[in-house]
């Protein structure tokens, strides 16, 4: 078989590894296995193409849950989204290439110089893949088994544990070749970085406020059905109240859980109705409480023709006073804008999300402090959550992550993948996470990254829990992604030395 069809097979099997299957252990066999394809390489192209194929197989088996997003476009038949999956996979592929060309360059004649170079290269890769182009750093290779890798990440963040993972790959590699060597080198490495980020992570035992998380379980062919606004309000609102009227300390809505807008900048009549639909949602909080909800903001200029707007989360207070507003910054392609508008309007495509204004950016992170007993909350919107070193304001630390979201057009596989990406966000910066989604996965992340709460998929229902705390700032939390590109770039060095040594 040819070297480029075994790598997209080998490629294709080690999505496997991540969510919601879960066969991690694929991962690190999978990466030995692309040691061997890459050693045996020819040329600089031919390892190139390797990378390229391994690349391609895992992100169009690991992303298929994209074109279940194009079945709620009408607008667009329902096999242009695996063309799409396809499509986007070709681009993101390049960078495994990448990493795997590099590795053969400075290879030289020793299988160690390679397992560095790959394992140095392949976080470099990765942050690159988070930032070009806006960015799509879905599923590093650490989200596999995140279980085991939320225990690296707060001392050398996700594109970090991506290394090691790499490196353990490369260590069952060379194990096979015969040599046990690079394995016990590579244990009293990892185990410090274990026990050290797992220690930085474990916050205090007790916990702050009692929250609410709601997961309604409103499907995106219900979302933006006409009439349907009434039906998700009825639905939110019993799921909201306890027993016998009581109510929760802080109530926390999916991303967009309230269609209509939550601010209108236009008429008075569009204003009245805004006010109308806070005031509705804010009745379910009493004296001291608040509601966080994803909804819209629309923007006028002269008060009567929409300029733009934005999709934000909501902090309301009782009477449904606004306490504070934060509007997503890291917008989705095709989903929250159109790119390149007057040309793909003119053809007939169209933003997966109904509406034809396209939703405009907002300025980063934000924390706002809702005093006792919850302390400062920052916010994330949907997969905003999935970028690295980019979720919380540094200058003034969040005590807890509230991140919203829709997940209900992501199939099956998106949400546990989404989930997984929250919890490594989560041991990152030592910060709890809580995510609220209107068909799940609900989950209230602890700040080691660990599960604390969750519903389950496709499922109305609540979570009544205290607000964990958080630790003490990690070292990823003081210095970001310095870390593993220092670490990468560490590796990398090492790998070309030992080849140009050994050559």
């Amino acid at each position: 078989m040819k070297p480029f069809l075994l790598a997209l097979l080998i490629g294709a099997a080690s999505a496997f590894a991540f969510a919601p299957v879960g066969l991690w252990p694929l991962m690190p066999l999978a990466l030995a296995a692309l040691c061997e394809l890459v050693w045996r390489s020819k040329s600089l192209k031919q390892s190139l193409a390797v990378g390229w194929g391994f690349g391609l197989g895992q992100f169009v088996v690991g992303l298929n849950w994209i074109a279940t997003a194009f079945t709620y476009q009408a607008a667009m038949p329902a096999w242009l989204g695996w063309v799409a999956v396809v499509l986007l996979s070709l681009y993101l592929a390049v960078y495994p290439a990448l990493a795997a060309g590099l590795a053969w360059r400075f290879k030289g004649e020793e299988r160690a110089a390679l397992l560095l170079a790959l394992a140095g290269a392949w976080p470099l890769t990765e942050y690159l893949r988070g930032t070009m182009f806006t960015g799509f750093p879905w599923n590093p290779v650490a989200a596999a088994g995140v279980d085991v890798t939320r225990l690296l990440v707060p001392t050398i963040g996700t594109y970090g544990a991506s290394a090691a993972v790499v490196a353990l790959g490369g260590c069952l590699w060379m194990m096979a070749r015969k040599n046990p060597i690079p394995l016990i080198a590579y244990l009293p490495v990892a185990l410090p970085l274990i026990l050290f980020g797992g220690a930085a992570s474990w916050g205090p035992s007790d916990a702050n406020g009692q929250i609410r998380v709601v997961q309604p379980n409103i499907g995106q062919e219900d979302k933006w059905r006409d009439g349907f606004s009434e039906e998700a309000a009825r639905r939110l609102a019993v799921l909201s109240m306890k027993p016998a009227g009581q109510r929760p300390r802080l109530l926390l809505w999916p991303e967009a859980a309230i269609t209509d807008p939550l601010e209108d900048a236009r008429t008075d009549e569009h204003q009245a109705l805004a006010q109308f639909e806070r005031t509705r949602a804010a009745a379910l909080v009493g004296p001291g409480e608040y509601l966080l909800t994803g909804g819209l903001a629309v923007f006028s200029k002269d008060g009567h023709w929409v300029d733009g707007a934005a999709n934000s989360i909501f902090v309301l207070g009782q009477g449904g006073r606004v306490v504070g507003r934060y509007d997503k910054a890291h917008l989705v392609p095709y989903g929250e804008y159109l790119p390149m508008r007057p040309v793909l309007s003119a053809i007939g495509l169209s933003r997966l999300a109904p509406g034809d204004i396209d939703f405009a950016s907002g300025p980063g992170p934000r924390t706002i402090d809702l005093g006792d007993p919850w302390g400062k909350v920052g916010f994330q919107l949907c997969y905003e959550i999935i970028f690295s070193g980019q979720v919380v304001d540094r200058r003034n630390r969040p005590d807890f992550i509230f991140n919203p979201s829709n997940d209900a057009w992501f199939g099956r596989w998106g949400p546990p993948q989404h989930l997984a990406q929250a919890q490594l966000r989560a041991a990152e910066e030592g910060i709890p996470v809580i995510r609220s989604t209107p068909t799940g996965i609900s989950a209230v992340i602890g700040a080691s990254g660990k599960v604390e709460t969750a519903l389950p998929w496709r499922t109305a229902g609540v979570i009544d829990d205290r607000l964990p705390l958080s630790a003490r700032p990690t070292l990823f939390a003081r210095f970001g992604n310095i870390i593993p590109l220092l670490l990468g770039f560490a590796l990398l060095l090492s790998g070309i030395v030992l080849g140009r040594t050994r050559r």
